[in-house]
């Protein structure tokens, strides 16, 4: 009878681990044609500065690690994003239900106010199994994707390093996203001192008409809380933003540059996809019923 051991261990992973883990990924990737990688959160599971934990089984007769569940906390709020993954050949056969349990005791150990299940649209079993394990959807998210290259920028807007402009960029929160002020001094607060991360500011005629955060991760640069002034719509100021990342990515030697979007969010996909982004995934999110 096979015997499969579960265990949890907390950010970050020592190399052998994660090694193992892209290997799993991998296999389920070649099997699966979804990648598995980011969303089990490997590119930042080796960092001192990333909060969350995996929850890994192994088959012990062939010491071989046969699914994972990754659980991260992004912003620091103890609202975790998780997922799991196990091998093809050792599908239905509990593994994922006993991950899942465990995962929810680390939850509960790390005080966890909030949690979102991720699910690759199109994998298999996934949907399926995750609204068994009493969960309900709640959105979708698309990542797009393009190449970082060289780009001439607009004369008329100037995109420069986060400088101090708090007041402002808690307005445009505000307004783009429906922030509280306190959320979105956390927020400025997280990006400007997180390692990888840099905030940008833009100014067109000596206002701040918007911003956009850059966060690196091996080869890609992310592009995270783009937001235009009101005011300041319908005037290029996205598209301005958008190349902006892809110019300065190519600058730094970053080969691409990713996003995610809500993909209700058809205003912003537009834009997007003007600015030569293309979609490379679309992840479901559920919430617990």
């Amino acid at each position: 009878m096979m015997k499969i051991s579960v265990m949890t261990v907390s950010f970050p992973l020592d190399g052998e681990t994660l090694n193992e883990l892209r290997a799993l990924c991998e296999e389920a990737t070649i099997h699966d044609y979804r990648v598995y990688e980011t969303i089990m959160n490997i590119p930042l599971a080796g960092s001192f500065e990333s909060k969350g934990f995996m929850v890994l089984a192994y088959d012990d007769d062939k010491d071989l690690l046969v699914g994972a569940a990754s659980a991260i906390d992004l912003m620091g709020l103890y609202t975790y994003e998780w997922s799991l993954v196990v091998l093809p050949t050792y599908r239905k056969m509990g593994i994922g239900t006993a991950l899942v349990e465990v995962l929810q005791a680390g939850l509960v150990e790390r005080s966890a106010e909030g949690q979102l299940a991720l699910v690759i649209d199109g994998s298999p079993y996934g949907h399926t199994f995750i609204e068994n394990c009493s969960y309900t959807y709640s959105f979708s998210e698309a990542t797009l994707e393009t190449k970082a290259e060289p780009v001439e920028l607009q004369d008329d807007v100037v995109i420069a390093a986060y400088a101090g402009e708090q007041a402002e960029l808690v307005s445009i929160y505000s307004e783009a996203f429906g922030d509280l002020p306190e959320e979105s001094v956390e927020l400025i607060a997280f990006n400007t001192s997180k390692s990888g991360r840099k905030l940008w500011v833009a100014h067109k005629d000596g206002k701040v008409v918007g911003t956009v955060t850059t966060a690196e991760e091996n080869e890609v640069q992310w592009v995270t809380a783009l937001a235009v002034h009101p005011h300041y719509e319908g005037q290029g100021i996205g598209t301005a933003l958008l190349l902006f990342t892809k110019n300065y990515a190519s600058q730094i030697g970053a080969k691409h540059v990713m996003l995610d979007v809500e993909i209700e969010n058809r205003k912003a996909l537009s834009v997007y996809e003007k600015s030569g982004f293309m979609k490379a995934q679309q992840i479901d999110y559920y919430v617990k019923k």
